[in-house]
C-alpha cells in the first residue's frame, strides 16, 4: 500500500490531506471509506485504519475506483509533513570510518555495535518539491544526504531488535539537509546537532513493508538509493548492502529508555557502501559513488590530501530516487534545488 499527504492548505490543515496512490503511482483514491484524514491519524488508529485504506488500494488497482490523476507531485507534501519524533541514526559505519580516516582518527569499537542516533527537529520538514532555503551564505557548508526512513507504530519501551521489526508500518526516503560548515563546532559544544541540520525532505509516498516485496528482508531495504547532483548520476548504493544496523535494531536503541509514539520517523543515516565495493569510484569511473558531498570530500582527503568538489551553492539541483526491478519510482523522488532566503 502506498499512502501521501497533499500539501496543506493553511495554518489549521498543517498535516496534509491523507490520500492513497495507485501502485503504478499515477492515481491517488477516494478516501470516503477511510477513518481518517492525516497519515498521522491513520498511524494513531493503525489496526482499524490500515484495511480500510488497503481496500482503497486495491479498487485503486484494479480499476474499480478510477481515481484522480496525480497531475503533479509538486501538490503533495512529505508523507508526515511535520511528526512528533525524528531520529536518525548512523547505520552505515563505513560512512563515519571514512569521516574519522580523513581527518587521521580511529573509529571507536563501541560503534560497530552501539548506534550512533541523534534527535532531529521535526516541526517542519520540507515538502519534496520545496528549495533548500538557505537564509545565509553558502560557506555554511550545504550538502545533501540520501537515506531510508521508517515510521513506526507506538513503540514499547525495552523492546528487542527482533520485535522492533514488527511495529513498522511504513517506510520513505528522505534527503536530511545538512550543513557541514556548522557541525564541527556545534558537536564540540558536546550537546550534538541543532543549527547544522535544518529541515529535511521526504519523497512523497510511504508504502507498507510488504509492498517493498523480497527487497524489504532482515529490516533493511535491499535495493540502489539513486542520488542525481546537477543532473548528473552522483550515487547508487545499495540500501540493503554494508548496512551495520537493520532497522530493528536502530528502533530498539531508540527505544531503550523511553516508549516511542506512532508517527515516529527513524533514519538510517546517509546511505554507503564500502570502498572495496567500488564506493571509491564516482559513478561515471564504474564505482556506486556517494549518497552525500561530504564524502567524496573524503575520499579526495585520503587520497590526495584535500578535498577538491565543493558543498552545494545557490541554482545546485538534487534529485533522491528508488527504483524497483522494473525501473518504476517506489516512492516519488526529491527533487530540490538550493536558493538564497528572503
Amino acid at each position: 500500500m502506498k499512502l501521501a499527504s497533499l500539501r496543506p492548505y493553511g495554518k489549521k490543515d498543517r498535516d496534509g490531506q491523507l490520500v492513497v496512490i495507485s501502485k503504478d503511482g499515477k492515481k491517488w483514491g477516494n478516501l470516503a471509506l477511510a477513518p481518517c484524514t492525516t497519515v498521522q491519524e491513520a498511524l494513531d488508529n493503525w489496526a482499524e485504519a490500515e484495511p480500510m485504506l488497503q481496500e482503497v488500494y486495491d479498487k485503486l488497482n484494479s480499476g474499480e475506483d478510477p481515481g484522480n490523476a496525480v497531475a503533479d507531485w509538486a501538490l503533495f507534501h512529505s508523507p508526515l509533513p511535520r511528526a512528533f519524533q525524528w531520529a536518525d541514526g548512523s547505520a552505515y559505519v563505513n560512512h563515519v570510518e571514512l569521516v574519522r580516516k580523513a581527518r587521521g582518527a580511529e573509529i571507536p569499537d563501541s560503534f560497530w555495535h552501539d548506534p550512533l542516533m541523534y534527535q532531529g527537529g521535526s516541526d517542519s520538514f520540507i515538502a519534496p518539491n520545496d528549495d533548500i532555503m538557505m537564509a545565509q551564505d553558502e560557506g555554511f557548508g550545504i550538502d545533501f544526504e540520501a537515506e531510508v526512513a521508517v515510521i513506526t507504530d507506538d513503540v514499547p519501551m525495552g523492546v528487542s531488535a527482533e520485535d522492533a521489526l514488527g511495529y513498522i508500518r511504513l517506510v520513505m526516503i528522505v534527503n536530511d539537509v545538512s550543513l557541514r560548515g556548522l557541525i564541527p563546532a556545534e558537536l564540540g559544544k558536546g550537546f550534538g546537532f541543532f543549527q547544522s541540520k535544518p529541515s529535511s525532505a521526504f519523497a512523497p509516498i510511504a508504502v507498507t513493508p510488504d509492498e517493498l516485496g523480497d527487497a524489504w528482508r532482515d529490516g533493511k531495504l535491499h535495493l540502489p538509493l539513486l542520488s542525481t547532483y546537477n543532473g548528473e548520476l552522483f550515487g547508487k548504493p545499495d540500501a540493503g548492502v554494508d548496512m551495520t544496523f537493520n532497522f530493528g535494531q536502530l528502533i530498539a536503541h531508540a527505544a531503550k529508555t523511553r516508549p516511542l509514539c506512532a508517527g515516529t520517523i527513524i533514519g538510517s543515516g546517509t546511505v554507503s557502501n564500502k570502498l572495496d565495493g567500488g564506493a571509491g569510484k564516482p559513478v561515471s569511473e564504474g564505482g556506486v559513488g556517494y549518497s552525500c558531498i561530504a564524502e567524496i570530500r573524503m575520499i579526495e582527503t585520503i587520497r590526495d590530501g584535500k578535498p577538491t568538489t565543493n558543498f552545494m551553492a545557490f541554482g545546485d539541483t538534487i534529485k533522491i530516487e528508488m527504483l524497483d526491478a522494473d525501473g518504476n519510482s517506489i516512492f516519488g523522488a526529491v527533487e530540490q534545488v538550493v536558493r538564497k532566503y528572503s
